[in-house]
């Protein structure tokens, strides 16, 4: 079904239909604004507006409708077949990481070990402490994987510093930071960026060969990233109460907080075998529940609507590759870099990545080009990295009407990308 062609190079009717879905779909994500609005203005019909208006909804709502026509246009054995033959480890995998990682006791204790970092810094605590949680938050991602490093840093964040009550250019700039810095922050290792995993064996990148081919600029721009907004927001910063006390304090009990974090690396370990890591899960639940007292409220409908986004893109993205292979085929580097950042937008880096390596006749320099140009963009759109719409799951609440504008995401999201691409294409290395 995937790649069925009707002739030698033209795309089959379902193969238009489904990339007609994927456009609908991306173009559906930069209106979820206006369909909030629409809820308070259409009362009687709010609960349809609110969905259409749902952005962890869209590709789940578009990936039914293709499954729909298929059954209907084709068979609905094939509509199975297909939807039996996508892979949904990842969707698994991201639900299971938000809901262990953002658990109080993980909480606690990384808000305790970055406020001791904060402490370090010879800033006013609100801004050392910004500073930090942008820093040190996205390069976790490249040891816990880039999921944990959202939730933990996202979570952090909407703890600390957003509010309703935050100016909005405040709130837009750090999410643009934060989902750049992310995308980027995971290059240090070859397993935790879903872009880098999906052709670091393919193409034998090892921990040495990220390290000095992509980390160092990585974190260079991280750091750059976080500097520039800090400094930016420098006056509103200090201008927020003391970090209190308690945010840096453990009030949960050791022993619980190791069982937590054993959980936390045991999934992260067996991020590729959705058999194992959900069968931790399940004991995490029966541990959690047995110790409540110790338990804020797990985020089950976070994590499941950002379940239901992912793999929504993994039917819908499954059936992009009559084109995107075609097109990444026939780019030199430089233009496979440009056009890299600019197709992630669009589409999610990691398929982007994924068909690239299908490409047998890709040189060393354009291997680095895709990549690096993937990651870049990861930032752009709320699609564009898979971690991505844990983020913002997670702070979407805080901006007005629960809805964040896809527009200014991408625009307050340029200047960082800038500096990512400033680091990956002009650095040496």
């Amino acid at each position: 079904m995937n790649g069925a062609l009707s002739g030698e190079d033209a795309p089959s009717v379902l193969q238009l239909v489904a990339t007609v879905l994927f456009s609908l779909a991306v173009l559906h994500t930069f209106m979820t604004s206006y369909f909030q609005q629409m809820a308070h203005v259409f009362p009687r019909h709010s609960g349809v507006w609110h969905l259409l208006g749902e952005v962890e909804a869209v590709f789940g709502f578009w990936a039914m409708v293709l499954i729909v026509f298929m059954a209907l246009y084709v068979t609905p054995e094939s509509a199975r077949v297909y939807l039996e033959s996508r892979t949904f480890t990842e969707p698994a995998f991201i639900f299971v990481i938000m809901v262990i990682a953002a658990s109080k006791p993980i909480l606690d204790f990384s808000g305790a070990v970055l406020v001791g970092m904060a402490r370090l810094l010879p800033l006013a605590p609100p801004n050392a402490y910004y500073f930090t949680v942008l820093f040190v938050g996205p390069l976790l991602g490249s040891f816990i994987t880039e999921p944990a490093a959202m939730t933990l840093t996202a979570m952090l964040l909407r703890e600390r510093f957003f509010s309703k009550q935050a100016p909005n250019s405040f709130k837009y700039a750090t999410l643009g930071v934060l989902f750049v810095n992310i995308s980027i922050g995971g290059t240090l290792t070859p397993y935790a960026a879903p872009p880098v995993l999906m052709v670091a064996d393919r193409w034998g990148w090892d921990i040495s060969f990220m390290l000095t081919t992509f980390g160092w600029k990585a974190a260079l721009a991280v750091f750059t990233n976080a500097v520039a907004v800090t400094f930016l927001f420098r006056s509103y910063l200090a201008g927020l109460k003391t970090i209190s006390p308690g945010l840096g304090r453990l009030d949960v009990p050791w022993p619980v907080v190791f069982v937590h974090l054993g959980f936390l690396v045991g999934v992260v370990i067996a991020s590729h075998h959705i058999v194992v890591f959900a069968g931790l899960f399940l004991f995490f639940l029966g541990f959690a529940e047995a110790y409540q007292r110790y338990q804020s409220r797990l985020i089950l409908r976070e994590g499941l609507l950002v379940g239901l986004f992912l793999a929504g893109l993994v039917v819908l993205g499954g059936m992009q590759d009559w084109w995107l292979q075609s097109l990444l085929a026939g780019m030199n580097s430089t233009t496979l870099y440009y056009g890299a950042t600019l197709l992630t937008a669009v589409t999610d880096n990691a398929a982007l990545t994924y068909l690239g390596s299908l490409v047998d006749t890709l040189e060393p320099d354009a291997k680095y080009a895709l990549v690096a140009g993937a990651v870049s963009g990861g930032g752009l759109t709320v699609i564009a990295n898979a971690p991505n719409p844990a983020g913002f799951a997670i702070l979407r609440n805080t901006f007005d009407d629960g809805a964040i504008n896809a527009l200014w995401l991408l625009g307050a999201a340029a200047a960082p990308t800038a500096v990512a691409v400033v680091a990956f294409q002009f650095l040496p290395g």
